[in-house]
């Protein structure tokens, strides 16, 4: 099928924190929009929008031309995917499937092979950004498979934000990987900057204000920072899906012989928040991980 001959009938499968936001940005390139989500209120504002909503991922499958989906960890995708009553059990040849969710490249390159062999195409496509930039388009979308399946992509993923084309099939995750480890790191300065500034009894937006002009200016200081000062953990990215993503980069790492020991050190004080109830927390509350372990109690929950 050319996308560019007519408005195809879009599937959508995830609609949470980012998930809507997307969904509906690409809602005006699409015949119809064909939405499911497991936890089904979180379709509502879609439905508003003229969205169809389903009861199942093979109700998408039997009816898109174009598939995205965009769940929460690898166990989801591979569910959503390969298992009984998953999309590529349902293909018709000829529909293509993008999944931005961030998973393992591995997985990625199953899937790709899965949907070929069945005369259909598969992209991997994870995100950056958070739920300000799904809400914005802003989004930074980091693509692997075919380049020439990457082209019919681009006008929806135009619709989202920016993507670039990152190579064969896994080359997406493996370039997200890549975007959470500098993440992490950038997180644990920023909080710890924060923790430090507060005991030395300066102005936290007065901070902010100066040092981002400079070279520590970054998105997190940006848009994670004041959250920090104002109390606000809500998710914009959960610590529940960073953790996965620190697991599938140390792994994956491994794997390639390399030792990332700043990564396993911020895992590891994820792991503390976890296991303390703040996984649905968003990714700043690393701050409160560090007040406790230097028992300072400068910043609340």
């Amino acid at each position: 099928m050319n996308t560019l001959d007519k408005k195809p009938v879009v599937g959508w499968i995830g609609t949470g924190v980012m998930g809507r936001w997307m969904c509906q940005h690409i809602m005006p390139l699409s015949s119809e929009m064909v939405v499911y989500n497991r936890t089904k209120y979180k379709t509502e504002e879609l439905a508003k929008a003229g969205a169809t909503v389903v009861d199942s991922v093979s109700e998408v499958a039997q009816v898109a031309d174009i598939v995205f989906t965009i769940v929460g960890h690898p166990k989801d995708v591979r569910e959503v995917y390969l298992e009984k009553g998953g999309l590529l059990t349902e293909t018709r040849e000829g529909q293509l499937f993008i999944d931005m969710s961030t998973t393992e490249p591995t997985l990625a390159a199953e899937i790709y092979n899965k949907a070929k062999s069945m005369g259909c195409d598969s992209l991997d496509a994870p995100v950056s950004g958070g739920d300000v930039g799904a809400r914005e388009s802003r989004l930074t979308i980091m693509v692997g498979g075919d380049s020439k399946t990457y082209e019919k992509a681009v006008p929806f993923f135009d619709k989202m934000g920016t993507s670039t084309y990152q190579g064969p099939a896994g080359s997406g995750q493996h370039t997200k990987m890549c975007n959470q480890i500098v993440i992490a790191g950038t997180m644990i300065g920023v909080c710890e900057s924060l923790l430090y500034a507060r005991k030395a009894g300066l102005d936290g937006e007065t901070l902010i204000s100066t040092i981002s002009k400079g070279a520590a200016g970054c998105w997190t200081l940006d848009n994670l920072a004041p959250r920090i000062l104002k109390g606000n953990y809500d998710p914009g990215f959960m610590i529940d899906h960073f953790i996965k993503d620190m697991s599938i980069a140390l792994s994956e790492s491994k794997m390639m012989g390399l030792a990332l020991p700043g990564l396993a050190l911020v895992e590891q004080l994820y792991l503390s928040l976890q296991g303390s109830g703040s996984g649905k927390n968003g990714t700043q509350a690393l701050v409160l991980a560090l007040d406790r372990l230097n028992d300072t109690h400068l910043f609340s929950s």
